[in-house]
């Protein structure tokens, strides 16, 4: 099981990003893919959640309305586009997968919003 992340990078603040998630090494189309951040000196939150069929997301409040994630099935791709991005979004962002009992994580994707 991959799953990588690619995308970030340094944004002003107000602008947008579109990070991208690519897995493999396992059915992606059946299982729920997430995206989580850590910044500097805090734990890793939970930012957002699409189901297998993309009919079901879930966001953390914090990000409501700005951020959008998708999928591709085809692709055994997942996205998130961020908008309208906020100094306290500079984090870490990372690709999960829950599967078997096991958690799986990309090496995770520095994205920085600053002026």
């Amino acid at each position: 099981v991959h799953v990588t992340e690619s995308g970030g990078g340094l944004v002003q603040p107000g602008g947008s990003l579109r990070l991208s998630c690519a897995a493999s090494g396992f059915p992606f189309s059946l299982y729920r893919m997430s995206w989580y951040r850590q910044a500097p000196g805090k734990e890793r939150e939970l930012v957002a959640t699409i189901y297998s069929d993309s009919e079901f997301t879930q966001y953390d409040d914090s990000v409501k309305g700005r951020f959008t994630i998708s999928r591709d099935n085809a692709k055994n791709m997942v996205y998130l586009q961020m908008n309208n991005l906020k100094s306290e979004d500079t984090a870490v962002y990372y690709c999960h997968l829950w599967r078997d009992r096991t958690d799986y994580w990309g090496q995770g994707s520095q994205v920085t919003v600053s002026s």
